[in-house]
């Protein structure tokens, strides 16, 4: 990705702030930002309008940015509900197997269907990827500020 004066950033900062704005300027290795507030407000046909209530202006030093796009939301735990899936679902096929070896007669083959499709959605779930679509950097992702100005200091 590639970030410039006019361009949009989204961005959450160390502090833990998200920032959705507008890149007015960037100056050693400062990124100086607009975020505007918009309103919708109602008319009387029943519609609505945006209206722009003002606007912030921020700087951010390069460095303070901890995750490009949004954090990751930590209300529900995708994998953890995953791992619970599959722990049920391989516990309820051992039962499965033990009845069938006990007493073929109370065996029941939708059951065990049922138990290892749990399995399967629960190990996908577990395996899957993270909640976030923010690039957290750090170990995979980097940024750089490259000075692209032809002005020689």
């Amino acid at each position: 990705m590639t970030f410039y004066s006019g361009s949009q950033i989204s961005f959450t900062a160390e502090s833990g702030a998200f920032i959705n704005a507008q890149i007015n300027g960037i100056k050693n290795d400062t990124l100086y930002l607009q975020e505007f507030i918009i309103r919708y407000l109602p008319t009387t046909l029943g519609t609505y309008i945006i209206d722009t209530a003002g606007s912030y202006h921020y700087k951010y030093h390069y460095k303070q940015i901890a995750v490009i796009g949004q954090k990751e939301k930590t209300n529900f735990n995708v994998k953890g509900s995953g791992a619970v899936l599959l722990g049920g679902g391989i516990l309820l096929t051992l039962a499965s197997g033990v009845v069938y070896v006990a007493d073929r007669e109370k065996f029941s083959a939708p059951l065990l269907l049922t138990s290892v499709g749990l399995g399967t959605l629960g190990y996908f779930l577990a395996k899957g990827k993270k909640g976030g679509n923010g690039m957290r950097i750090g170990k995979k992702y980097k940024l750089v500020y490259m000075n692209m100005s032809n002005q020689k200091s």
